[in-house]
C-alpha cells in the first residue's frame, strides 16, 4: 500500500497527493479500527487542499478559522460519499463537494438579516458586478442601468441584489456614529439616532388585566363598550341603534366601566346596580 504524501502550504499542491490506493482498500474493509486509521489517513492527506479552498473565501467576512472548520466538515463529506470505482480523481469529486459546503455556510449562517436564496443570489452577482465595473469607471460607483447591462440582470433585480449588500452585515445600536464635531467628548450611537420610548408599552399591563374581565361581561354590555370606544359612537347613537333611551345607555355603560375598574383592580366592586 502506497504512503501518502501529505501536502502542506507552500510545499505541494493537491495533485501531488496520491489517496489511490487507500481508497481502494478503503472500499473493501468493514467498519472498524483500520478502516478508520486509513479513512483520517486520507483526510490528512488532503486537508491542505480544504484549507486552500478556505483561504480562498477568507476576504467575505468570516473568521479563517471558522472557514477551515467548514472546508474540513466537507471534505469529511467528500472521502465518505467518493467511489474509486465510478470516479478516477478524487481531487475533482472533492473541489465541488467543499465548496458547496463554504457556500452553505455562507448563505445559512453568516446573513444577519435572513433573505431568501435568489435575493441571496442577485447580491452576489451584483456584488461581482460592481467590483468589475469599478475597476473600467475610475472608481466611480456604477449606476443601476450600467450593473443591469454588465450583470445581464433587470433594474428590479439590481435594487433587489443592492438592498440585500446592506442585510449581509447590521449594525450594533451601540455603533458610534461620526458627527463630524471631533471635539464632542460625548459619544452617539445608532441607539440614539433610532431610539424611541413606545408608549403603548404602559397600557399592556392594563390591557391584560381587564380582558378576562371583558370577557365575564354579558353580550350587551361588551357591545355598548365597544361602540363607544372603538367605534366612537355617541351615547345617544348607540341608545338609537340598540333601541333604547340614552340615559339607560349611558347607566349600563356606567356600570360596565365600574365592574372592570373594581376586579381589574381586585378592589371592591359592591354590588352593581341594575340598569332598568
Amino acid at each position: 500500500m502506497a504512503t501518502p504524501a501529505t501536502a502542506r502550504p507552500g510545499e505541494r499542491g493537491a495533485k501531488d497527493v496520491d489517496t489511490s490506493d487507500e481508497f481502494r482498500l478503503l472500499a473493501t474493509l468493514e467498519d472498524g479500527p483500520v478502516k478508520e486509521q486509513i479513512r483520517r489517513r486520507i483526510i490528512t492527506a488532503w486537508l491542505p487542499m480544504a484549507h486552500r479552498l478556505a483561504y480562498r473565501l477568507r476576504e467575505r467576512g468570516e473568521h479563517l478559522d471558522d472557514l477551515k472548520q467548514v472546508a474540513a466538515l466537507g471534505l469529511v463529506k467528500a472521502v465518505d460519499r467518493f467511489d474509486p470505482d465510478r470516479a478516477d480523481a478524487f481531487e475533482q469529486f472533492a473541489i465541488p463537494t467543499i465548496t458547496g459546503e463554504l457556500k452553505r455556510h455562507f448563505r445559512d449562517h453568516t446573513w444577519h438579516v435572513h433573505v431568501p436564496r435568489r435575493i441571496q443570489d442577485l447580491r452576489n452577482r451584483v456584488r461581482i458586478a460592481v467590483k468589475e465595473l469599478s475597476t473600467t469607471l475610475d472608481g466611480r460607483t456604477p449606476s443601476t442601468e450600467q450593473i443591469a447591462a454588465h450583470a445581464q440582470l433587470s433594474e428590479q433585480d439590481v435594487t433587489l441584489g443592492l438592498r440585500a449588500l446592506e442585510t449581509y452585515r447590521s449594525l450594533s445600536l451601540d455603533a458610534a456614529l461620526d458627527h463630524g464635531d471631533g471635539g464632542s467628548e460625548e459619544q452617539h450611537t445608532l441607539l440614539h439616532v433610532i431610539g424611541a420610548l413606545e408608549d403603548a408599552f404602559a397600557l399592556v399591563e392594563d390591557r391584560e388585566s381587564v380582558k378576562p374581565v371583558l370577557a365575564r361581561l354579558p353580550e350587551r354590555d361588551r357591545r355598548i363598550l365597544y361602540l363607544r370606544f372603538f367605534q366612537d359612537m355617541t351615547q345617544s347613537a348607540i341608545a338609537a341603534e340598540l333601541g333604547v333611551s340614552q340615559m339607560h345607555v349611558s347607566r349600563l355603560l356606567n356600570r360596565a366601566l365600574a365592574r372592570i375598574r373594581a376586579e381589574a383592580t381586585r378592589a371592591p366592586a359592591g354590588k352593581y346596580r341594575k340598569a332598568a
